[in-house]
């Protein structure tokens, strides 16, 4: 009886201390949120670095050219365009052909240029450029072929200067071209041979 009544004592003390033991390890509970000083948040936390990623590749490089459109009164008139680096002539010449911008139509501004012509091919040998048209180049009539040679002898002399000449090919082959004074040239012809178009 006696070794009884000890033992219950202790066996009563010891659940009592596991007991506040375990009620000192619980997590605590706040009702509301408290702010905790920056020198106490663990390192890495305050201000994390973002991961960042490029959805969009890096724009190239470009560049500022003219071209040449007609004008209310059929006179060539410079526009500009921007093409990338390094601005082939055959990206300008292409540009070109595109014909005017919306704004550059209610302006007057047109082309003597079909928009179904394009460029084939450019090649420079000392001062003369040959242009080499598909096709429909050669569907141009009456006095728009004038004014679409002066286009194109205009925009290339005023890229690659203005004692450039310029040679026309249609699929590969030389044909001749009209100048201002209404003669036909097999080339190569020469921006001063349009004096009268500027």
């Amino acid at each position: 009886m006696v070794t009884r009544r000890a033992r219950l004592p202790s066996a009563v003390g010891v659940t009592l201390v596991c007991g506040l033991l375990a009620a000192g390890c619980a997590i605590p509970t706040q009702k509301d949120p408290s702010v905790i000083s920056p020198s106490r948040v663990p390192a890495g936390l305050v201000n994390p670095a973002v991961a960042t990623t490029t959805t969009q590749p890096p724009l190239k490089s470009q560049v500022q050219v003219k071209i040449f459109l007609l004008g209310p009164q059929n006179q060539l008139v410079a526009e500009n365009r921007v093409v990338e680096v390094p601005a082939p002539l055959t990206s300008i010449i292409t540009s070109m052909l595109a014909g005017p911008t919306l704004s550059e139509l209610r302006q007057g501004i047109s082309t003597a240029i079909p928009t179904d012509v394009a460029v084939l091919s450019v090649a420079t040998q000392a001062s003369v450029v040959t242009v080499n048209f598909n096709d429909n180049f050669g569907q141009i009539t009456g006095s728009d072929t004038e004014r679409a040679v002066a286009q194109v002898v205009a925009t290339v002399a005023t890229e690659n200067g203005l004692n450039t000449g310029v040679t026309f090919e249609i699929e590969g082959q030389t044909i001749s071209v009209p100048i201002a004074s209404g003669a036909q040239v097999p080339g190569p012809v020469y921006l001063t041979q349009f004096a009268g178009s500027t």
